[in-house]
This record gives C-alpha cells, sequence and structure tokens, in this order.
C-alpha cells in the first residue's frame, strides 16, 4: 500500500472522516488500505486516478465531450435564462414532485418464496442539488414505510462530481431512518470511492463488484453490485458474479444501463439502473434531449427487457446541474417480484 499511496496524489476535495488533523489523516490512510485490500490495487488506483485527473474537468472522458455538471458559471447562467424565460420555478416544483412508481416485473424461473418480493429502488439522488430533496424524499418514504423487503440505491448521492460531498452525506445520514433495512448500494460517477466507509456505517451495504445471498425459507436470490460503468468503467460483472451459481435467480444493480449487453449474456435475470434521469429535459410526451448513456434510446427510462433480461432504469429522484425537470417526473420505485410458469422473452436487438 504505501508504493501505491506514493504514486497517486491526493484527490482534490475529497471529503475526509470527522476528526482533525494526524488523527484525521491516520483513518483516513487506513480507510485506503482497507479499501485496496477489498477491491484491489488496480481497481482502486483507476477509481482515485480518474478522480484526480478528470473529475473535474469540463471535458473529455465518458460519453460527452462537455461535461456541463462541472462549469458552475453555466449553471448560473442557463438559471437565469429559465427564470427570464418565466419556467424556473416550474421546473423546480417538477423536480420536487416525487412520483412512488410500482412496477411488477414477472419471471419464470424465481424462487418460490420469493413470489411477491417486493424492492424498493432509489437512483440519483443528488440529495446537495435543493434544500427540501431531502425533506421530500423523506415524506415519499414514510408513505410506504413496510412496503418492501430490501432497498437498493444505484449510485448518485450528490450532484457535482468533485469537491466535498458532506452536505450530501450529511442529508443521506437523516434520510437513512426513514429507510427500512435491508439497503444495498452501487457507486455512481458523481460518488468517490472514500465515501464507502462513511455510507457503510449508516448500515447501507456497498456492492463494489461483489455480491449478497438473500435467503427465504430455504431458497436464495442473490443481489449483485459492479462499479460505475459509465464514468470510471471500474464494473466488473465477472468478479461481481463470480460466487453466484449458474443456475441462481440473480439481480445486478448498475448505475447505468450502459452493462445490459453483458448482464444478459452473464445470465442475469433483472438489471436495475439509473444514471440517464430520463433525460431530465425532456420534449412534450418525454422524449429526451439527451440520453447521456451508450445504450438504446427505448433503455434510458422504465421498463425494458433485452433477449432474457429483464431491466428497469429509474428517472431518479434528484436533478443534475440545474435542480429543474420538464416532462420527465423524478421517482422512487417499488419492484414487485413475481413468478410465473411461461417464459417471456424478448428476442433483443
Amino acid at each position: 500500500m504505501k508504493t501505491l499511496e506514493k504514486r497517486r496524489p491526493a484527490p482534490g476535495g475529497v471529503p475526509s472522516p470527522p476528526g482533525t488533523g494526524r488523527a484525521r489523516m491516520t483513518r483516513r490512510s487506513e480507510e485506503i488500505d482497507r479499501l485496496e485490500r477489498r477491491v484491489g490495487r488496480v481497481h482502486l488506483g483507476q477509481r482515485l486516478g480518474i478522480q484526480t485527473d478528470h473529475a473535474a474537468r469540463s471535458h473529455g472522458v465518458g460519453l460527452n465531450f462537455f461535461h456541463f455538471e462541472n462549469v458552475r458559471f453555466l449553471h448560473t447562467l442557463a438559471a437565469v435564462l429559465l427564470k427570464g424565460a418565466g419556467l424556473f420555478a416550474r421546473g423546480e416544483r417538477n423536480m420536487l414532485d416525487l412520483a412512488i412508481r410500482r412496477n411488477d416485473v414477472f419471471f419464470p424461473r424465481l424462487p418460490e418464496p420469493f413470489d411477491r418480493f417486493r424492492i424498493l429502488h432509489l437512483s440519483d439522488l443528488h440529495l446537495d442539488t435543493h434544500p427540501d430533496l431531502a425533506r421530500v424524499l423523506i415524506d415519499r418514504l414514510d408513505r410506504i414505510a413496510g412496503e418492501y423487503d430490501v432497498c437498493v440505491l444505484t449510485g448518485d448521492i450528490r450532484s457535482s462530481t468533485h469537491g466535498s460531498s458532506e452536505d450530501a452525506i450529511r442529508d443521506l445520514a437523516a434520510i437513512r431512518p426513514h429507510i427500512g433495512s435491508p439497503v444495498y448500494a452501487v457507486l455512481g460517477n458523481h460518488d468517490f470511492i472514500e465515501t464507502t466507509p462513511r455510507l457503510e456505517e449508516m448500515g447501507i451495504s456497498l456492492l463494489l463488484n461483489e455480491s449478497a445471498e438473500i435467503r427465504k425459507d430455504g431458497e436464495s436470490i442473490f443481489l449483485a453490485g459492479v462499479d460505475d460503468p459509465h464514468f470510471y468503467v471500474a464494473d466488473n460483472i465477472e468478479k461481481a458474479s463470480s460466487r453466484i451459481d449458474a443456475d441462481a435467480f440473480a439481480i445486478l444493480l448498475a448505475h447505468s444501463p450502459e452493462v445490459y449487453r453483458k448482464a444478459a449474456y452473464c445470465g442475469f435475470d433483472f438489471l436495475l439502473a439509473g444514471h440517464t434521469h430520463g433525460g431530465q429535459i425532456c420534449l412534450p410526451g418525454g422524449a429526451p434531449i439527451l440520453k447521456n448513456a451508450r445504450c438504446p434510446r427505448r433503455l434510458i427510462a422504465g421498463p425494458w427487457r433485452y433477449r432474457g433480461l429483464v431491466g428497469y432504469t429509474s428517472t431518479g429522484s434528484g436533478a443534475s446541474c440545474l435542480g429543474v425537470r420538464y416532462n420527465c417526473p423524478p421517482e422512487i420505485t417499488l419492484h414487485s417480484l413475481r413468478r410465473n410458469r411461461a417464459a417471456d422473452r424478448s428476442p433483443g436487438e
């Protein structure tokens, strides 16, 4: 680890754990050591290197050459223009009008004890975009308390891709008591890997190319999660599924639906993703102006199928760059797994 520390510059603006001076630095070093033992030197080095070199840039890396989210003065300019056009207040109201969506999904090989097993799916919270967002999210979570068996979070806790995560982590800590356990999560392209210990102290289990087994009445399903496939390209499905039996029912969590082909060919049954915001700013009828993901347009919002894989891409709960939405409501989603006997498979593309 010492060699890696010397090669690697410290990421600018990365949040440090509470404390001051030498004690804080020692704790940070110990947490980095534990992360390297957990995810491996190459994975951690890739994550930290890209954070240092690229996360705050305004261009390059990722699907889009220009990264609007990293140019603050453009956020201000866009907000001024929308206010001048009389559209900003409407977009802000839309962003805070958080819908509770319900999605029944059928699988012929779902183990019988998991029929009607319910998953709460949260994604793209971007909690520091608006001061009222955490309050609205708590309200919606309280409305569905006790209606789900497990919660999953598919990345992007904060709005920016660089600087401190403290505001978003503070809001998440306030929200966490309103989320039923267990909670599993993957990292998004706005999340730094160093936040992992803080999140796990809240009782949120990060799946960093890892899997977890969920047992019920003598049967099991598996929940696997990959690191961000969009910006960091740190997803490793082979590693994430290495402890899952070939004939087991398996769900994959990924920040972006861009892993849909890999997931289908690796035998996953269900893919839960986010990242796209459904476009966030869409034309009337919900047609997105930008899709921001390397996948077919039909995969960027709501339910979809690809070959034997069933998928769902959340439009997210928050908003990126600007706290506005148009023709694309935010959501939290309740998925109900249902067992059926007839296979319903799409031939794909």
